[in-house]
């Protein structure tokens, strides 16, 4: 009697705990399936520059793009004013970089009596109204290459504009060029001017730390 009575205890403790199994299995056959950051993550393609960083998908088949945009101004701003604030930045770098370099040993004669070897001080050597005259300028032709319109809403209001492009090619090193060809030299340009803001950083900095010329 007394082992009958155990088997039929475990018995029903068996059966318990198979009718809980059963209800738990049903249970989570409805439950939504988990579709959150992990899967995301797993599914989203990363940045080449940046491998622990999401790709930024509006830069992709850009001239020059790595997928690097950490801050995701791509997800905020024109794509088409974010291409030219770059390469206009990288031009102003690039011519930046050279004369910072160059003034240290050469001088126009009108300015032979200002000339410091401290590029940083140069601003400061030919004063207020030279430095004003180079932003006016910088004003007038942003004002004349884009018609008027110089805000980011408007810049590209043509939307066959080509971020950068203002038929500037005095020795014609465009002319005749395949696309592939074309592509490959506004690359060039791309890097070297990413290449020259960060020389042009450099420098600037090294004058302003160490108090003293470039050279």
């Amino acid at each position: 009697a007394a082992t009958f009575a155990l088997l039929h205890s475990r018995t029903l403790t068996m059966m318990k705990i198979a009718t809980i199994a059963a209800l738990i299995g049903s249970a989570s056959a409805f439950a939504p399936a988990q579709t959150g950051k992990a899967s995301t993550a797993l599914n989203a393609e990363m940045s080449k520059s940046v491998p622990f960083l999401l790709n930024p998908p509006k830069t992709d088949g850009l001239i020059g793009s790595v997928g690097f945009d950490p801050i995701s101004f791509s997800e905020n701003f024109d794509i088409k004013w974010l291409q030219e604030s770059e390469i206009k930045h990288g031009r102003v770098a690039m011519l930046a970089a050279a004369g910072f370099m160059v003034q240290q040993f050469v001088n126009f004669p009108m300015y032979a009596d200002m000339h410091v070897d401290d590029s940083n001080m140069a601003p400061t050597a030919v004063g207020i109204s030279a430095m004003l005259q180079i932003v006016c300028a910088a004003g007038v032709e942003e004002w004349r290459t884009n018609k008027g319109n110089i805000t980011m809403e408007t810049m590209f209001a043509d939307t066959d504009r080509v971020p950068g492009d203002f038929g500037f090619d005095p020795m014609g090193q465009l002319k005749g060029k395949s696309e592939a060809e074309i592509a490959d030299m506004k690359l060039k340009e791309i890097k070297n001017g990413r290449l020259a803001m960060l020389a042009i950083g450099g420098m600037i900095h090294h004058n302003f730390i160490f108090g003293e010329a470039l050279f």
